[in-house]
Formats: structure tokens, sequence, C-alpha cells
């Protein structure tokens, strides 16, 4: 593996843990994708193959507010957002899918900030 750069590593955990992490229309998967500029999650539904909410450090009124999309603070608004989104939902539990990254920084505080909004996992 020393050869391998740090996304085929990633890629590599992601895809082990995708063999367990399983979203249904009861209990759906929260994946969230990190870039080195921006942040973006989405609530997923594998039964049927259908994105059921999505948040990105790209959106409207995320961007306006003047945040770099590669910060915490940036996550944390992500974080708020899918959380208000799925609650108004009616979506109120998730089997939280980090996608390979580590549960740290950017990925932590977007997770803090959906369990404030009414998200369990």
């Amino acid at each position: 593996m020393a050869n391998k750069s740090r996304n085929d590593q990633r890629l590599r955990r992601h895809a082990r843990v995708r063999k367990s992490v399983f979203g249904t229309p009861e209990k759906p998967r929260m994946c969230v994708f990190r870039s080195n500029a921006n942040i973006s999650v989405q609530i997923i539904d594998d039964v049927n193959g259908k994105t059921l909410v999505s948040a990105s450090s790209l959106d409207k009124d995320i961007n306006k507010k003047g945040f770099y999309g590669g910060n915490k603070e940036a996550a944390k608004l992500v974080g708020k957002s899918i959380g208000e989104k799925a609650v108004a939902k009616g979506i109120k539990t998730v089997c939280f899918d980090r996608g390979g990254y580590l549960f740290h920084g950017r990925v932590k505080e977007l997770a803090d900030a959906a369990r404030e909004a009414g998200l369990e996992f």
C-alpha cells in the first residue's frame, strides 16, 4: 500500500465499510464527501437507489454566509442544513457513512451539527 495515494487508500477503506453500511427506507444512509475546498452530504435510500436529501457548502443559502467551504464553520452549516431538511421530510434516524475519512475535524463538526438539528445516528 506504500505506492497508493491517500485517496486510493480512502477509497479502499470506504469500500470495506460499505459492505456493512446499507441505507433502508426506515433508516437511510448519510454519506459524506469532503474535498479540500468543499464538503457535501447526502441522505440515501439504498434499497430504491434514491437520494432523499442533500446539502453542500456550495448551496446558495450556505455559500452566501461568506464562509470558505473547506473549514469547520462551513461543515457546521452543512450539518445543520441537512439535519433540518431531513427532519422536515420525516427522517429521524440515519446510519452514518463517513466515506473513509477520519471522524475528526470537518466530518465531526458536520455530524455534531446534524445531531443538534435533530438527527439520530
